[in-house]
């Protein structure tokens, strides 16, 4: 059994045949409406959610399959010790999607599953959104060879995710983060993927987005501390260093590169709203392809065969 608690979890070939099944069922969805049919996805939210939410549960039921919701704090699961709750819920369901606080809360729900686990956002690895990105930018490119994409920002969960997997798919990444979350902050990791040519990393912001066809960026505060008044100190704090570092014109120079984000977007804040809506901007591509990535996703997972 294999679950996807973060993009190690996949061979370089892996992570190309998701990228390429990905499109094949955004081009042909048809031939895949019915490979789940009977199959039942379990939902467990901890943390608030828009694309994760919409595209996992369209995403099953649009391969003949149907999904469970269940809120990780409103049931047992916030006062029982995981272990139990997940031996129970895996015999109910065939594949179980998780988006929670913590990688280690996901580690334990993982260990004693009967069924593959999918990370859905924890607070150190998003291989479900660094999937989707990937089969953006093929999508787009055509290729991975020789490409170069640039991440500016927070060094979060997100950029985790997004140095595993170009690592494996052979895409160049350049990382300029001043500012990171500490959970997220892998740094023996990261160390191995910069001694390995896999990535560099840089505060030189305009240097790094010239050498790039891709530029990404995401949020300076996470969601859920975003409008938290216990939090206002630390985000102005973040405002003023990460302001320098926001993707807008200026910082862009005669780059041509394409825009992406992860969403949800504060314009304004890491980006400005121009380059959200510019010609160059894949950031609503991005978001949709998170639907056919996590089919792809699920249809590994459970070892469906294939049209």
């Amino acid at each position: 059994m294999k679950h996807c608690l973060s993009l190690q979890d996949f061979s370089a070939d892996e992570v190309t045949h998701l990228v390429r099944l990905a499109l094949k069922i955004k081009k042909n969805p048809q031939q895949y409406n019915q490979l789940l049919r009977g199959r039942w996805l379990l939902m467990l939210f901890q943390k608030s959610s828009t694309r994760t939410r919409l595209s996992f549960e369209m995403g099953i039921k649009q391969l003949g399959g149907n999904s469970v919701v269940m809120d990780w704090d409103a049931s047992n699961f916030a006062i029982s010790p995981i272990r139990y709750e997940a031996r129970y819920v895996s015999q109910h369901a065939h594949l179980i999607m998780a988006r929670l606080k913590t990688h280690t809360d996901l580690l334990k729900l993982a260990e004693y599953s009967r069924v593959p686990v999918i990370n859905g956002c924890d607070d150190t690895f998003h291989p479900c959104q660094a999937l989707a990105d990937l089969t953006t930018v093929f999508e787009t490119a055509g290729t991975f060879q020789h490409q170069t994409l640039c991440y500016v920002g927070i060094h979060n969960n997100v950029a985790n995710s997004l140095a595993l997997g170009c690592a494996r798919a052979g895409v160049h990444l350049i990382l300029v983060t001043p500012e990171a979350n500490k959970p997220a902050h892998k740094t023996e990791m990261l160390d191995k993927l910069e001694a390995d040519g896999h990535l560099s990393r840089t505060l030189d912001v305009k240097q790094a987005i010239a050498k790039a066809g891709f530029v990404y960026t995401d949020t300076w505060v996470d969601m859920e501390f975003f409008k938290d008044p216990a939090y206002q100190d630390e985000k102005e704090r973040r405002l003023k260093t990460m302001l320098p570092y926001q993707l807008n014109r200026e910082n862009m120079g005669d780059s041509d590169a394409y825009i992406l984000h992860d969403m949800p977007i504060h314009p304004g804040y890491e980006i400005t709203e121009d380059l959200v809506e510019s010609p160059r901007s894949l950031i609503y591509r991005q978001a949709e392809n998170r639907l056919y990535a996590q089919q792809a996703l699920a249809l590994h997972l459970l070892d469906t065969p294939l049209p």
